[in-house]
């Protein structure tokens, strides 16, 4: 069962997520200015874990660490974000929505559940009167979190170069830690995000458990919402057609990196169940190839 504190937390920061969205949705929508619209997600995560962590005061060491890996995070993420939409311009991916205002309250919703539910480790945390001395689990939650950021810094990096150079029109973006996975961004930040509720462990009992909500909502959203599906629909569409964009994603990972010498060998239902190569992420490409034919 939720302690009431538990309770006061997850209400406090709803509350304060719903607010900020909202704040940000109405300037997209009145003025559809969508420069701000990453921002609001990134930062809002540091909104609730700083509001969480001073509201308690108790400072314990987990709450400080968990705190601080989610301000860091989501930190860069908002500078990053921030920086590209002014480098880029305007952002393909919102075209459908600038326009279009239900579209847009869709976007910042599951924005706001994302922000809440990825929280949902630090919250409860936060509002933890328990601090058992450090366990296994925070330091696996911590080395997760560590290696998911750095991996979703390089390959952002490495994005960013790509998308930079004039060399690159045309083509997919295979540099760096995209020639072991198609999207080592997003494994990156699944990574980090488990590693939340994993350092959450020591702390949570009971109904408390609803923080696997986070890592599972982030997971799902990026594997079948907006991540994986959408991205990999607009590769086959773009180079569906050219035979070397088909051996490049029969060789490489769709998410956790892998050399391609031992991904590319694998057998389809192996890649399937256990590396995320679902069917939908080749739809398109078998489209082209009937097409084609």
């Amino acid at each position: 069962m939720l302690t009431d504190t538990d309770k006061e937390f997850l209400s406090l920061t709803a509350t304060v997520t719903a607010g900020y969205q909202l704040f940000f949705f109405l300037i997209a929508a009145v003025f559809q200015f969508d420069k701000l619209t990453d921002f609001a997600g990134s930062t809002n995560f540091v909104i609730i874990a700083l509001l969480t962590l001073v509201k308690k005061g108790s400072w314990h060491l987990r709450q400080v660490v968990l705190t601080a890996m989610i301000v860091i995070w989501s930190t860069r993420l908002a500078l990053y974000l921030f920086f590209r939409i002014l480098r880029w311009g305007e952002d393909k991916r919102y075209d459908r929505m600038r326009h279009n205002v239900g579209n847009l309250a869709v976007f910042f919703i599951f924005q706001g559940l994302w922000v809440w539910t990825v929280t949902l480790p630090v919250t409860v945390v936060n509002a933890s009167d328990k601090d058992p001395s450090i366990q296994a689990e925070d330091i696996i939650g911590w080395i997760m979190w560590f290696v998911g950021t750095i991996v979703e810094i390089l390959a952002d990096k490495d994005k960013f170069s790509f998308k930079n150079s004039p060399e690159s029109k045309g083509k997919w973006c295979e540099i760096g830690l995209w020639k072991y996975s198609r999207h080592p961004n997003y494994f990156g930040d699944i990574l980090l995000t488990w590693g939340y509720f994993v350092a959450s462990l020591p702390i949570i009992e009971g109904a408390e458990w609803l923080v696997l909500i986070g890592p599972v909502f982030l997971t799902l959203l990026l594997l079948f919402v907006s991540g994986l599906t959408i991205l990999e629909k607009s590769g086959d569409k773009k180079f569906g057609n050219v035979e070397a964009y088909r051996v490049y994603k029969k060789r490489t990972s769709p998410l956790i990196p892998l050399p391609r010498s031992i991904y590319g060998n694998l057998p389809y239902w192996f890649k399937s169940v256990f590396l995320f190569e679902f069917p939908i992420y080749n739809r398109y490409l078998n489209r082209n190839r009937t097409k084609q034919g």
